[in-house]
């Protein structure tokens, strides 16, 4: 299965976003100012680059998600975000079971994870609201999962999420709301990047 790997922190200075947002306790370095000047759509390019990179999509899975939040009612900006949010893998990091999203994407690919007592090994599955998304009862117990809870206990787990740590587990309450994420993104600019 394709994707993206690389140093983290390079890909964060290029693409100005703080490695934090992904998860990291890296700290990017002191910038240099030399960058040229980007065009509108070298702007946009990047501003879609950076929410691929957070989410860790590739461009075809990516523009499937753009195709599907433009048929939903609603801004479809903030239609993709959410479709973004509610992923399983991103679920779990969001619940403090992953360190980063490519760890929780891992934890789910290596049958870690069920969604409502189901086993769910794929990390692209949308949750809605009600499923529950929990460790499975015999990994419970695997160091694995203290050292990531020693890790991100102090992480705020959003609203629309409800977790219990002790369990291991979680419940979609809501769906994401836009001003619940954490990041700066500008979703404007990713749906005139394809609009054109």
């Amino acid at each position: 299965m394709a994707r993206e790997s690389g140093p983290i922190v390079k890909r964060c200075r290029y693409l100005g976003i703080e490695p934090s947002y992904l998860g990291s306790s890296k700290r990017l370095g002191r910038r240099r100012r030399n960058m040229r000047k980007l065009s509108e759509y070298g702007v946009q390019l990047k501003e879609k680059q950076k929410l691929k990179f957070i989410y860790g999509v590739l461009e075809r899975q990516f523009r499937l998600y753009y195709e599907k939040a433009d048929k939903m009612q609603g801004i479809t900006g903030e239609n993709l975000l959410k479709l973004l949010e509610l992923r399983l893998d991103n679920v779990v990091y969001r619940l403090g079971l992953g360190r980063t999203r490519r760890e929780a994407r891992q934890i789910v690919r290596h049958n870690l994870i069920t969604v409502n007592g189901k086993k769910a090994n794929i990390p692209s599955i949308q949750l809605k609201v009600g499923d529950v998304v929990e460790v499975k009862e015999s990994k419970k117990s695997l160091e694995r999962f203290k050292q990531v809870l020693d890790t991100t206990h102090s992480r705020i787990v959003p609203a629309w999420l409800e977790a219990d740590r002790d369990a291991l587990k979680g419940t979609v309450n809501a769906n994401p709301e836009r001003e619940q994420l954490d990041f700066p993104i500008n979703e404007t600019l990713i749906v005139e990047l394809y609009s054109k």
